[in-house]
């Protein structure tokens, strides 16, 4: 595989004892899609799919109104949004990511509440009946600030590569978002400078996760 942000990846020919390997565009690798454009597009894709599977799986249980909303709330959230969540630590979320990571949110409670699709209720009531607050996207930026601040404070090889940079000149338009922009923004400093120097202090650090996660920015 060739990593690259062109839509034609380079090609390269890679012979292992005379024979030519294949080159791709996608594989898994510790269940995790690696993509040839360097984005976790289609790993995200997967991830909701996978969940969707697997909360169909168990709708007997999930949207069984004899049981509690708190009890099924607390089964979606033990048994479907891990898989759902797995790897989150390494995603990039752009806003387009977040609108579907949040409507998928509501796609597994509006089930959960047997809310028809062709109803005509907003995703505010529909989140006060089951008294519930969105939560999955402060989750997946908590878990992302979590393994930062790890990564970090460790100071070995995952350092490097989340600081280091590559030789060479930026490329023409837009910047792609990297992870510590989002992760920047969402806990409040907004410049990456400030992130690297706050999260040295454990303390700190555990204070202003705290902080975004409980304003839900």
């Amino acid at each position: 595989m060739v990593i690259s942000r062109k839509q034609e990846s380079p090609k390269s020919d890679i012979f292992i004892n005379k024979v030519k390997l294949k080159q791709t565009e996608k594989f898994k690798y510790l269940g995790t899609i690696i993509s040839n454009d360097g984005k976790t597009n289609r790993e995200i894709s997967a991830r909701i799919a996978q969940a969707k599977i697997n909360f169909q799986n168990m709708k007997t249980s999930l949207t069984n109104k004899h049981i509690s909303i708190e009890t099924r709330k607390r089964a979606l959230q033990c048994y479907i949004e891990p898989d759902l969540m797995y790897g989150c630590e390494a995603w990039t979320i752009s806003k387009q990511i977040i609108n579907k990571l949040e409507a998928t949110e509501m796609w597994f409670l509006r089930r959960m509440l047997r809310i028809p699709w062709t109803a005509k209720k907003t995703n505010e009531r529909d989140l006060n009946e089951a008294n519930k607050r969105r939560s999955l996207v402060r989750t997946i930026r908590k878990r992302q600030a979590t393994f930062l601040g790890h990564v970090m404070r460790r100071g070995k090889l995952e350092h490097l590569v989340t600081t280091g940079k590559f030789e060479g000149k930026r490329s023409r338009g837009r910047q792609r978002e990297k992870i510590m922009d989002g992760l920047a923004t969402w806990l409040g400093p907004g410049k990456v400078s400030d992130i690297l120097a706050a999260v040295k202090d454990r303390d700190l650090w555990r204070d202003m996760i705290a902080n975004a996660y409980k304003q839900g920015t």
